[in-house]
């Protein structure tokens, strides 16, 4: 039999006829090139367990039909390396991986996880893939389809999320049911949010080098299983019932999610696996045929654009369809409305290991009737060389905007440092380029401004509270002596490192994230809230916080008079964003977006070139408009240290009479928040004070 003959690969139903409940009658196939010959160990629950040799096929599967495996099965592979098959024949000798006992003999043999297993059990000591059954009532679930330009995502941490949140139930927070909670829901949808963008959740282990320090990998970015839900993320008593009840709970979760309206996007890690460099631990592909599942220089030597140790090899077919198969069974077995590409880039290097706009595997996500509908964001870099690749991923994918988070981070932090200590701040333009939705580095790709994720913050980095607290990091707690994490972090602690009780330097920092966020929201492309930003969380000035699974990074729910102001000032800003949003055609803005945005200098006239290439201008105004002449909005910065009079741009009313009053709806500034509602005329004078935005309606 040759390999286009072969079953789906891992464990599929070998039952006759469609219908009824899963049989104990499987085939199982799995790709193992590296391998002479391969057995499956399983257990039937209540069983011993059995043994059974597979087939051998044409290019590395081997498959088999095996009776007496029942949904709940533990199984996992026994594998005997080419080198030994001449001088061995069909006896399996134990390798140098980790072993398990599996014989009623009390014999030790090393057990591989299935690529495709559907759950991972921990039981007596060691990984085992486990058989599942895909029944549970979605009921009249469907998907909220969100379209991306109403899109506000929310990056979350399942386990951070909940674990303090007072309203939810001890036995719920950390846990999948507990992001799914009422009290939780309530909070997403009052801020407004529509999509729950949730850090890796698939099968992980923590590396070797964070169990000595007594650390955990708590992010979550080193996966062994990628069709797997993570375990502990369940309830206590899903965790106890089994696989199949913490599968259940975890659509559960995205069920009502849905139904709140929320989408469910996860954040996948398919550039390398949990199984290290060449002398860590072998846990299934490594086992299975690492010269193929792995990016080699040729001569058997790894080659690492991920910084882990190891690189899915995406020039390898078969790791292509690996992962194609796993995206498609998130999507219908989970009802998941989108992904999150750690490190995308090495995913779409080709075989001389550069990056390729036009990858096999981009090439099949476009094609694929299920996956091109979905959401799909990139993290536009590697470690590799050529790795920086933001704006260069073909029409639809959204990427990380790393130019955003610079340029904000930039003009109202770094700048004003410089500023207060008696420098130069440096111009609006990269702010205006920012605001306008980076244009210029998406159009190459055929792609418009929806195709920015803007982001200030995410889990990688400060939090927006420690971004304007802190002017250096602090990661001392991690293990490393602080040379983990990022040193350029275009931060600014408004005059003292850390904690303070000083007046002055919290309301300056209360107004320079209020800065931050009214940025995020009033710009163009899809924003990106990382969670707890909008309390005024705080990871005490840890930027790579990866290992701290305590209070540091878990959400603090904490009503405070600085938490309760910062999330009001948030959700006024996406209120605006959606109530302006509303009024603009459908197409907005992937249509001309220049036809909607003008811009003026502090007099009220177009910006002149020379006064974009002043360095030492920091004001502009933008008036938000269309092309029919219908104007909506108006939004004035000041990133000077001084209170400005600017005069606001000359517009007339729709049916060219009198002049259009502009109310003002948002300031970031606490001195004018007294002002808000107020109405001033266009071509009239104005207040703006330093380091503000007002936003204004007309």
């Amino acid at each position: 039999m040759d390999d286009s003959q072969a079953f789906p690969l891992g464990v599929s139903d070998a039952r006759q006829g469609p219908g009824g409940a899963p049989g104990s009658r499987v085939r199982v196939a799995v790709y193992a090139p590296g391998v002479a010959t391969l057995e499956v160990a399983y257990q039937a629950p209540g069983q011993s367990w059995r043994l059974q040799t597979l087939s051998k096929l044409a290019n590395g599967v081997h498959q088999g039909v095996v009776d007496g495996f029942p949904v709940g099965s533990r199984y996992g592979f026994l594998a005997a390396p080419k080198d030994q098959a001449a001088a061995t024949g069909d006896e399996v000798l134990p390798l140098a991986v980790p072993t398990v006992d599996f014989d009623d003999d009390g014999s030790r043999q090393p057990l591989l996880l299935d690529p495709y297993g559907r759950a991972v059990d921990e039981r007596d000591g060691f990984l085992t893939s486990v058989r599942m059954s895909s029944d549970f009532d979605w009921g009249s679930d469907g998907k909220p389809n969100i379209p991306w330009r109403n899109t506000i995502v929310y990056e979350a941490h399942v386990r951070g999320q909940s674990m303090l949140h007072p309203d939810i139930p001890q036995a719920l927070r950390g846990t999948y049911a507990g992001m799914a909670h009422p009290a939780m829901i309530e909070h997403l949808t009052g801020l407004g949010i529509t999509a729950l963008q949730l850090l890796p959740v698939h099968f992980h282990l923590d590396e070797p080098h964070l169990q000595n320090l007594g650390l955990t990998n708590y992010w979550g970015y080193n996966t062994a299983a990628f069709f797997a839900p993570h375990p502990a993320y369940a309830t206590k008593a899903a965790q106890e019932a089994g696989p199949q009840a913490v599968q259940d709970e975890f659509k559960g979760m995205v069920k009502l999610l849905h139904a709140a309206g929320i989408e469910v996007i996860l954040d996948v890690v398919y550039n390398h696996t949990a199984e290290g460099g060449p002398d860590g631990t072998t846990l299934s592909f490594r086992g299975l045929g690492e010269q193929k599942y792995y990016r080699t220089d040729g001569n058997g030597k790894y080659i690492d654009t991920t910084g882990c140790g190891n690189t899915l090899n995406f020039g390898e077919p078969r790791v292509v369809q690996l992962v194609l198969d796993s995206l498609r069974y998130w999507v219908d077995e989970f009802h998941i409305d989108g992904f999150r590409f750690d490190l995308a880039v090495t995913l779409c290097r080709n075989a001389a290991n550069e990056f390729d706009p036009r990858h096999p595997f981009l090439a099949a996500v476009a094609a694929d009737p299920e996956l091109s509908r979905v959401k799909l964001i990139a993290e536009p870099w590697d470690v590799g060389y050529g790795g920086w690749q933001t704006g260069r991923f073909p029409v639809g994918w959204v990427d990380w905007n790393d130019h955003y988070r610079d340029a904000v981070r930039s003009f109202w932090l770094a700048d004003r440092a410089a500023l207060d200590n008696g420098g130069r701040g440096g111009s609006v333009a990269r702010l205006a380029d920012a605001l306008s939705g980076s244009a210029s580095l998406f159009e190459p790709s055929g792609r418009s401004r929806l195709a920015s994720l803007n982001y200030i913050t995410s889990h990688d980095g400060f939090t927006m509270t420690d971004l304007v607290s802190y002017d250096r990091k602090h990661n001392e707690a991690n293990g490393e002596q602080n040379r983990d994490g990022h040193g350029d972090n275009r931060s600014y602690n408004h005059g003292f490192e850390g904690r303070t009780e000083d007046e002055g330097i919290l309301t300056r920092r209360a107004q320079s994230k209020r800065n931050l966020m009214a940025s995020l929201m009033i710009s163009l492309g899809v924003p990106m809230i990382t969670a707890g930003d909008e309390l005024g969380r705080t990871q005490q000035g840890n930027n790579n916080a990866y290992c701290q699974d305590n209070p540091l990074t878990w959400v603090d729910w904490t009503s405070t008079p600085e938490s309760h102001a910062m999330l009001r000032s948030t959700k006024r800003v996406i209120r605006l964003r959606n109530e302006f949003l509303a009024a603009q055609p459908h197409d907005y803005p992937v249509r001309d977006a220049r036809s909607y945005l003008y811009w003026y200098d502090r007099a009220g006239q177009p910006m002149s070139m020379e006064r974009w290439n002043d360095n030492g201008n920091r004001v502009v105004q933008l008036l938000l408009g269309s092309d029919d002449g219908h104007v909506a909005g108006l939004i004035v910065v000041n990133g000077g240290s001084e209170d400005i009079e600017v005069t606001l741009p000359q517009v007339t009313n729709d049916d060219g009479t009198g002049k259009r009053l502009f109310d003002l709806r948002l300031t970031t500034s606490e001195l004018h928040d007294r002002r808000q509602g107020a109405l001033v005329a266009s071509g009239e004078p104005d207040e703006v004070q330093a380091h503000t935005i007002n936003i204004y309606r007309t």
